[in-house]
């Protein structure tokens, strides 16, 4: 960590501008010349770990923030951005990306804000496979980064409350359930419930549950009614906050934070992050000691980002046997593998259907040479019955390699220098040359032709 370096000049600034502090004031502060200041400020020079460490003491902030919160999502957001349709004939590199940023971060924080309000008010999409609501509830959790500390302060004393009364908290859940709202639990037949998982029938005063629910799962579903029931205030005061014009999206990110607090009752934040510190992240451990799922486990550690004590910044996407993303959160991690909507298909991601149910770790290198470990597994959704056959999805759970050492999955790999699979964002992003399995050209690039040539990828084209 003490030689770790980074380019943060417009964190560093924003953060002595919101402190009423000149750059005097500050290089007085931090031990260091203002002119050395003003050349960390315009990315001209790197933010040691050392300054990092002062900062942090001075203004009481995570370190790791300050790779995270440049205008427009920094580098990895414009770069999302650009690769739109719109800008195909455009071609701006990484150097210029930085170059602007370090010259004019509020003209790159407007236009952020502009394309992405062009988005949301009908323009090109960035995806089509996002809907609008979805997209919108998307960028509202990420705003939050996925960590929501009202909620998690609230299920973390009512698991405690709870525990007190029982060690199995199924049964707690459900005792709480019976006593304070006068609803009971019921198993019902798969064939009485053949399109639902769960349902509330207040008529009859019970949560129906189908018999195809597995333990971690009719869990979650006692501890989401929980949530729904007694958090409802504070859920309702995040949702008025958004403020979204879409009553779609209001329902969509209820539907979020109902499932925050009910993960967060099954692992509460305190002793969850203990367990995964003291295992080295071992998934499998961590399934067993708090009764969840691999998804579930999967989603709680993109939260972990409490003030004081955060755990390291895991991104999670889902996607299907297509390839097309259900769930992906960024969390802290400014992972531009999640934010792309187009994947590589070297990535283990969609090896992962071929080994089910095994955890595949893989270690990734993007064109800018940025190194992400990732750990890929299949999961099964909930069927009905067999004749209607049971869903698949590949998780990819991962974080940057500069923070992979304390994981379990990553002893014994040289995670700076060791092999790296070279992955990219999807073809059309991309611009490695020579990939056997490239399906398409790059966007921005000229492409050329040589008909006494055939390289390995049926595209060729310029390289700047």
């Amino acid at each position: 960590m003490a030689e770790r370096k980074i380019l943060a000049g417009h964190a560093v600034r924003r953060l002595r501008r919101a402190s009423g502090l000149t750059q005097v004031a500050l290089a007085d502060a931090l031990d260091i010349s203002p002119s050395y200041l003003n050349l960390i400020e315009k990315n001209q020079r790197p933010l040691s770990a050392a300054l990092m460490l002062r900062l942090a003491e001075r203004f009481d902030f995570d370190p790791r923030q300050l790779g995270g919160e440049a205008p427009g999502g920094g580098v990895e957001g414009l770069r999302r951005r650009l690769a739109d349709p719109l800008f195909a004939d455009i071609s701006v590199d990484r150097a210029e990306m930085e170059e602007w940023l370090a010259a004019a971060p509020g003209g790159v924080e407007a236009f952020a804000r502009a394309f992405d309000r062009m988005i949301e008010g009908g323009g090109a999409p960035v995806s089509a496979v996002e809907a609008m609501p979805v997209a919108m509830v998307r960028r509202e959790i990420e705003r939050w980064r996925n960590h929501f500390p009202d909620l998690d302060a609230q299920a973390e004393a009512l698991a405690d409350e709870l525990r007190l009364g029982s060690g199995d908290l199924y049964g707690a859940l459900g005792e709480r359930l019976r006593q304070r709202h006068q609803l009971a639990i019921r198993i019902l037949p798969a064939d009485v419930m053949p399109d639902h998982v769960r349902r509330l029938d207040l008529h009859a005063r019970q949560l129906q549950l189908s018999e195809m629910l597995d333990g971690a799962s009719r869990t979650f579903q006692a501890a989401y009614l929980v949530a729904d029931m007694e958090a409802r205030e504070e859920i309702d005061a995040l949702v008025a906050g958004a403020a979204f014009a879409d009553r779609h999206a209001d329902r969509l990110l209820r539907r979020h934070l109902t499932g925050y607090f009910a993960a967060a009752l099954m692992m509460p934040y305190a002793r969850f992050l203990r367990a995964c510190e003291g295992s080295g992240y071992d998934l499998l451990l961590l399934q067993r000691r708090f009764g969840a799922g691999f998804e579930q486990v999967a989603h709680r550690l993109t939260t972990l980002q409490r003030v004081g004590a955060r755990g390291l910044p895991f991104f999670m996407i889902r996607i299907d046997r297509a390839g097309q993303s259900s769930k992906r959160y960024a969390g802290a991690s400014a992972a531009p593998l999640v934010e792309q909507d187009g994947r590589c298909p070297l990535w283990a991601l969609h090896a992962a259907f071929d080994r089910p149910s095994e955890i595949v770790p893989q270690l990734v290198e993007l064109e800018d040479g940025e190194r992400w470990f990732t750990l890929n597994r299949t999961v099964s959704g909930q069927a009905a019955g067999l004749q209607r056959g049971r869903s698949v999805f590949a998780i990819a759970l991962g974080l940057k390699a500069d923070y992979a050492a304390p994981l379990i999955y990553a002893r014994g790999l040289d995670l700076d220098h060791g092999d790296a699979q070279p992955i990219g964002l999807g073809c059309a992003a991309c611009a490695r040359p020579s990939c056997a399995q490239r399906s398409a050209p790059p966007r921005g690039r000229a492409l050329r032709f040589n008909e006494r040539e055939r390289g390995l990828s049926p595209f060729d084209f310029a390289r700047d």
